[in-house]
């Protein structure tokens, strides 16, 4: 009498976002950084509830009073508290971060995107421009057309966002440069899929791993930007909190207020870092090269 036959299940793989996360989370210091990033967009949803006063409020009397426990940041320099204005200035870093990197992406992506794939003379066309734009100072670039537009949270906004793509832009055209020849892209020619089909549908995916990496690290970098055009008086206008213009506030007073650009200083500092650790660790999560057998367990 035979033996029924052993069925062997076949093993179970987890998904590729599974095993991205198991690798994200392996680095500590990332999980760090999303956890305060996370963090800091809770902050600057719901600014009204999380902060104790109004950041335009004014108590007389207490101009550039140091910390207490009812006001632990202390206050500015016309009376102001400190811990209400850097909570609304979340809003604003995040705002810009994100728009202007959003818009950057979006840009970058398509033109690299094109230039790859496309070849040629519209290849050549379109570097030339990318190496015109990444010839200019970035900050410089930001403060004339700052002042020529005016300034505003908006103009700041597209501002970075326009003027940033170009190093986007060139990412994707490397990656798309090798992708088109791959066989996947030749069998979908070969099926009949148009450019624009095999673009958006079987190259872009594959390129969004280190477009995701890279917009992660230059977050911070916006970020940064925003603080100096509005420490320069060419960002966010008073009387809306921004981290860069409370740095302004407090130049002045430095020595007898120390509170004031102790903490919008601090708060730059560790949301960059939050950033770009996260980028780091995404970048180990998304890096095919760092595939362990061990997770697909």
């Amino acid at each position: 009498m035979s033996q029924p036959a052993t069925v062997i299940p076949a093993p179970y793989r987890r998904s590729e976002f599974t095993r991205a996360w198991r690798r994200f989370r392996r680095y500590r210091p990332g999980l760090f950084g999303l956890c305060f990033i996370l963090a800091l967009v809770v902050m600057a949803a719901i600014p009204d509830l999380l902060s104790p006063h109004s950041h335009t409020q004014i108590f007389r009397g207490m101009r550039g009073a140091p910390p207490s426990w009812s006001h632990p940041l202390g206050f500015d320099h016309i009376g102001r508290d400190m811990l209400s204005r850097t909570i609304w200035g979340s809003r604003v870093a995040l705002i810009v971060g994100l728009l202007a990197t959003g818009i950057s992406v979006a840009v970058g992506v398509t033109i690299g995107a094109a230039s790859g794939y496309l070849g040629g003379r519209a290849d050549a066309t379109l570097s030339r421009l990318v190496d015109t734009l990444m010839a200019f100072p970035v900050l410089v670039l930001l403060i004339t057309l700052s002042a020529v537009l005016g300034p505003s949270l908006v103009t700041v906004v597209v501002i970075i966002g326009v003027t940033g793509w170009a190093q986007y832009a060139r990412v994707v055209r490397a990656e798309v440069l090798s992708l088109r020849e791959r066989e996947f892209s030749l069998a979908a020619r070969a099926a009949g899929a148009g450019d624009a089909r095999i673009i958006f549908r079987h190259i872009l995916p594959n390129v969004m791993g280190p477009v995701i990496v890279l917009a992660s690290l230059g977050i911070g970098g916006i970020i940064i930007l925003e603080s100096a055009l509005s420490f320069l008086g060419l960002g966010v206008q008073p009387p809306t909190a921004s981290w860069g213009g409370m740095l302004s506030d407090g130049r002045g007073f430095i020595l007898i207020y120390p509170q004031i650009a102790i903490a919008p200083g601090v708060m730059i500092s560790l949301t960059v870092l939050a950033f770009n650790l996260m980028g780091d660790g995404l970048r180990d999560a998304l890096d095919p090269r760092q595939h362990d057998a061990s997770l697909d367990r």
